[in-house]
């Protein structure tokens, strides 16, 4: 059966919100677009068995951008002589490459995803935690979409270091010039050159730059419309909001709302009507260089993409586990 168009979600309630189209009690979102058809068309992608690993490592982003994730510690002990055994402290799942949970992010007229209320969602809930699709499995198409390199076909200079927005035309665009068709339940992965960049600086000149500059997905609502539409069921990039960064021009603020005394502000975040109104699955800091240098070698932009999460039961986020295989 045909899901609804964005455009027909404006008759849902809360509008724009997928929560009737699988159901009230769904934990997947759209992660229920990966059929198991459309998965083992996926499968047949595989021709050269060469696969790309797209988690960095979990300490790859110290210190963090936003001061609010503090360093990882990793112990090591031993039994014995050739015993050896370890542990991890302040390890935060969303510090590196990450899949956020459908808990992470609420709407501030809404709530969180399928109607879960702030006060349901606290330290001991387990609802929309990323076990649900650790169980599930994260499996199909994915498509890379190569922002640098499309920018450098056009003879346009291009700063990963800068706010560039990329709406829903410039999407068709770059499809377009990499050749790219798209297919109910694709998985989007967008490379913008962010982590390079970043990860290329020392600790010290990452302290001294402005982290809050980054190209991304616009905060308009024809993104929501274009990616809905299109089925996507995970949207990923290399940077550290998948979306803009900061937003400049939004369709989703909220009339009244005040900054938070900690943390990021996600005042006219795309990650709001995202997350909690379409269910959609998020993935940011991902490791897309080496793939988006394959595809450019070949010219082939699809692959049998891989997801497991942690099965933390009620994780707000985690490491992907990604992999490519093409």
């Amino acid at each position: 059966m045909r899901p609804p168009t964005y455009d027909e979600l404006a008759s849902a309630e809360p509008p724009g919100s997928s929560w009737d189209v699988f159901g009230r009690d769904d934990q997947l979102g759209t992660v229920n677009f990966l059929t198991p058809d459309r998965v083992r068309a996926a499968a047949q992608l595989v021709r050269s068995g060469r696969r790309f690993g797209l988690d960095h490592p979990v300490t790859a982003f110290e210190p963090y951008p936003t001061g609010t994730r503090h360093p990882l510690q990793h112990h090591v002990f031993a039994n014995n002589e050739w015993h050896r055994d370890d542990w991890v402290d302040s390890f935060y799942l969303q510090s590196s490459s990450q899949i956020d949970a459908l808990r992470h992010i609420g709407h501030p007229r809404h709530g969180f995803y399928n109607g879960l209320t702030a006060e349901r969602n606290g330290p001991g809930s387990t609802d929309l935690g990323v076990h649900t699709w650790a169980a599930a499995g994260i499996a199909g198409r994915g498509v890379l979409l190569d922002l640098p390199r499309y920018f450098e076909r056009l003879g346009l200079p291009y700063d990963a270091t800068e706010t560039i927005v990329v709406d829903a035309r410039m999407l068709d665009d770059v499809a377009e010039s990499q050749g790219v068709s798209w297919h109910p339940g694709d998985m989007l992965l967008l490379r913008t050159g962010w982590a390079e960049q970043y990860l290329a600086k020392t600790p010290e000149q990452r302290l001294a730059t402005p982290w809050r500059r980054s190209p991304g997905l616009a905060q308009r609502e024809e993104i929501l419309r274009w990616l809905w539409d299109h089925q996507i069921a995970l949207v990923a990039a290399d940077n550290l909001a998948v979306e803009a960064d900061p937003v400049i021009d939004s369709d989703f603020r909220t009339p009244g709302e005040t900054p938070p005394e900690k943390g990021v502000d996600h005042s006219g975040m795309l990650h709001r009507p995202l997350i909690a109104l379409l269910g959609m699955a998020l993935g940011e800091l991902w490791k897309l260089d080496d793939l988006a240098t394959d595809c450019a070698a070949d010219g082939v932009y699809e692959f049998l993409l891989t997801c497991k999460p942690l099965n933390l039961i009620g994780g707000v986020g985690s490491p992907p586990n990604a992999i490519a295989l093409k």
